[in-house]
């Protein structure tokens, strides 16, 4: 007896569908923690990638991005394109598609089919959010349509997990089948004009057109898919195109606009005997909220109170958490500083890989925190009333809607904020909005606000003690990048991102209970992508300053001075709480000498670390800026300060500390640091800070792009290290600008 072991399969699954139908709650349902999130080869789309395994046969599932069509207006809908014809490099060809329908509202989802249907591929189509139909009185009979169109027609409630195993083995049975026959749309004179128009480019171009594309040629005036041939063809794409049109034209069929009505009447004639509708449409319970909720004046302000509210939700339930880890690091720092010397290589453990390391966790808790508030308000239905009511505003500035979460995002932490733009579909709009993010003054400015509002800004009180002036210069700076953002966004569109603001269209779901399971999901899959992407590169460019900052000078009297330091910490005995108070007056003056000495050795190690610092790499670099920012008003201490705060603009901090032989471990509301700052002085005895300068400084690090994790975050939603240099300069550029007027304007009216 002989047996025959399976060969094993592997074929690759697309999912597609409108925005808000539940795709990608479908996703991560079926495929939970083995998905994958990636970019496609050369481009800035996601891709999302999770595997099903049934026996010897492997499933990929590809979650392409939402789309209303496939007339492609964007590089990300050209992509889906791509991969749904097998034209995408570095791409497996899809060997069958999950559409997804929203069935309560199946006539227009309905117009993505029909396209699909185009494409040559097989096709399951799944009937999501049943529930919802059927509390509308709307009745589908799902075997009938599925008899008509000759594909398996699925009804499922993907948030509660319903109808999963009929999708499965419905791609099991379609992965093998022949595609289904393509609907007769299209009059014969336009099925003439596509086959000469890809003869031409078949010509031209050296490969095969496929009949999809050829129609998109024809039917999208102006789309992404004629410029993307224009570049190729030679011989005037456009000139034929026009005179095609033309003759369309004349035979009673203009495009654009007979595809619509083609299409609908497919869809009107295919669900005839399939869907029964209620004689009067119900008022739902979601249309009750959304006559509050997306009110022109209740509207807003319930969404600027739920946006206070999550802010500083934000703040205050992240800040523990960085607490933690910030002790945590800390820890890790102390025990590698008990079990080794002092040395350049405990030197690189404790202040550049654990510091490199915690500068990144730093970041988590509120990504997390913020990713959590986004994602139930997505899943829940919210997130598209929000960006409805807020599309006016943002229409003004040349973007929409879409752009006010990852706007107010980025007053947190620019991170999130750039990681937020990816719910905008139109690739001008997103890129917008991620390069002037960072614009928003988020938390690690404060503390360059603090030390220098209480070092130089009188306490001048206003309005019987309400209003302080120390108060209003902290509102100033942080409403300055979001008002200086207005111009830059307008300037954007106008030079960069030519184009009117893409038209506002966005499905409104019903609202719905969130799924645990699905915003669990949209966390973790966010946090653990800026771990692993941007953390890498963040951890990476900490490295690179502390080794900037150590070398080339010797440190071996620094070590010798810190080993002595921690010889007499060990000596020094601890005071017992539970002693009496005459046996903690002893223990105190045992202490006494031991702590004058470790004293003296710390104010001897400060001196030498501050000279150290000034002559390595970092404070060689700041005295050959000194001559730029001398006009700002700054010395080459405030230049280093800058240069060591790219990381993350908070290390100026620690960095004066060490200059001013204070040690790195002070804070923004140290007095001994604030009265260092006071005293500093030029050579010629005159005072280094006054209050123009300590304004040229803030207003520097209000604009100025210092901070890597932003930037490196720019890189990865970008795939491209153009954008990140782009806001790097025109960021460093306009901080510098400012600063300078701040500072010459100060000076005159102080003279």
């Amino acid at each position: 007896m002989t047996t025959t072991e399976e060969q094993p399969q592997t074929y690759s699954v697309a999912i597609i569908g409108n925005p808000n139908t539940g795709k990608s709650t479908l996703f991560n349902s079926l495929v939970g923690a083995r998905a994958r999130v990636g970019n496609y080869p050369g481009v800035t789309v996601e891709k999302k990638t999770g595997i099903l395994e049934f026996g010897s046969t492997t499933i990929e599932l590809v979650d392409l991005p939402g789309t209303y069509s496939l007339s492609p207006r964007s590089i990300d809908e050209m992509l889906a394109v791509d991969v749904l014809l097998g034209r995408q490099k570095n791409v497996p060809p899809i060997d069958a598609a999950l559409c997804i329908v929203d069935a309560s509202n199946i006539e227009r989802n309905l117009y993505l089919f029909s396209q699909m249907m185009e494409l040559e591929v097989p096709l399951v189509l799944v009937l999501n959010m049943c529930d919802v139909a059927k509390s509308r009185g709307i009745i589908l009979d799902a075997k009938s349509l599925s008899a008509k169109l000759g594909l398996p027609v699925v009804c499922t409630e993907a948030h509660k997990g319903i109808g999963f195993d009929e999708i499965q083995k419905a791609i099991l049975d379609v992965v093998t089948q022949s595609p289904p026959a393509s609907p007769d749309l299209f009059p014969q004179v336009f099925i003439e004009q596509r086959a000469e128009l890809q003869k031409q480019l078949q010509v031209e171009t050296q490969t095969t057109i496929p009949n999809f594309l050829g129609e998109r040629l024809l039917l999208d005036v102006g789309g992404y898919v004629e410029s993307y041939f224009a570049k190729q063809s030679q011989n005037g794409l456009a000139e034929y195109l026009t005179e095609a049109r033309a003759k369309l034209k004349e035979a009673g069929f203009p495009v654009p606009v007979s595809e619509a009505k083609m299409r609908y009447k497919w869809v009107r004639q295919l669900l005839e005997g399939i869907i029964e509708h209620p004689e009067e449409h119900p008022v739902t319970t979601s249309d009750k909220i959304d006559g509050w909720l997306t009110h022109r004046f209740f509207g807003f302000l319930f969404f600027v109170c739920l946006m206070f509210f999550v802010f500083q939700s934000v703040f205050t339930w992240a800040e523990p958490f960085m607490k933690s880890i910030e002790a945590a690091q800390g820890w890790v720092g102390g025990l590698i500083i008990s079990v080794m010397s002092p040395g350049s290589f405990r030197s690189l453990l404790v202040d550049g890989v654990v510091g490199g390391v915690g500068g990144v966790l730093t970041f988590l808790p509120q990504i997390v925190f913020l990713y959590l508030f986004i994602a139930i308000l997505e899943d829940c239905g919210y997130m598209s009333r929000a960006a409805f009511i807020m599309d006016r505003l943002m229409r003004s500035l040349g973007l929409s809607g879409k752009s006010f979460i990852p706007l107010m995002s980025s007053f947190a932490c620019a991170v999130p904020g750039v990681m937020a733009a990816r719910v905008i579909e139109d690739r001008r709009e997103r890129l917008a909005t991620i390069l002037i993010a960072p614009l928003m003054s988020c938390s690690a400015r404060w503390p360059v606000y603090v030390l220098f509002v209480s070092a130089f800004i009188p306490t001048t009180v206003y309005v019987t003690g309400v209003v302080t002036l120390q108060g209003l210069v902290l509102f100033g700076m942080s409403s300055l990048g979001l008002l200086v953002a207005i111009p830059i966004a307008w300037i954007l569109k106008k030079i960069y991102f030519k184009g009117e603001p893409s038209p506002f269209v966005m499905e409104l779901p019903s609202y719905k209970f969130p799924s645990v399971k699905n915003v669990v999901f949209r966390v973790y899959d966010r946090a653990k992508s800026f771990v692993t992407k941007a953390g890498t590169l963040i951890f990476v460019t900490s490295i690179l300053v502390w080794a900037a900052g150590f070398f080339p000078k010797d440190h071996s009297e620094q070590f010798a001075l810190q080993t002595k330091i921690e010889t007499l910490e060990s000596q020094r005995q601890p005071i017992e709480a539970k002693a009496t108070t005459t046996q903690q007056a002893e223990t105190k003056e045992k202490n006494t000498p031991i702590q004058q000495k470790i004293d003296t050795f710390n104010n001897q190690k400060n001196k030498l670390s501050s000279k150290l610092l000034e002559e390595s790499y970092l404070g060689q670099a700041g005295h050959f800026i000194e001559p730029v920012v001398k006009p700002l008003g700054w010395d080459w201490k405030i230049g280093v300060g800058t240069l060591a705060s790219f990381p993350a603009r908070e290390v100026i901090i620690g960095t004066l500390g060490t200059i001013y032989s204070l040690g790195g471990d002070v804070n923004e509301e140290d007095e001994t640091l604030v009265g260092s700052i006071q005293a500093s002085r030029w050579q010629d005895g005159t005072k280094v800070f006054n209050i123009p300068v300590a304004l040229s400084v803030m207003v520097f690090f209000a604009l100025c792009a210092q901070c890597a994790a932003t930037l490196m975050v720019i890189k990865r939603e970008t795939n491209s290290w153009f954008w990140p240099l782009f806001s790097f300069t025109y960021m460093t550029t306009l901080g510098y600008v400012g600063a300078f007027i701040t500072y010459q304007v100060g000076m005159m009216i102080g003279q």
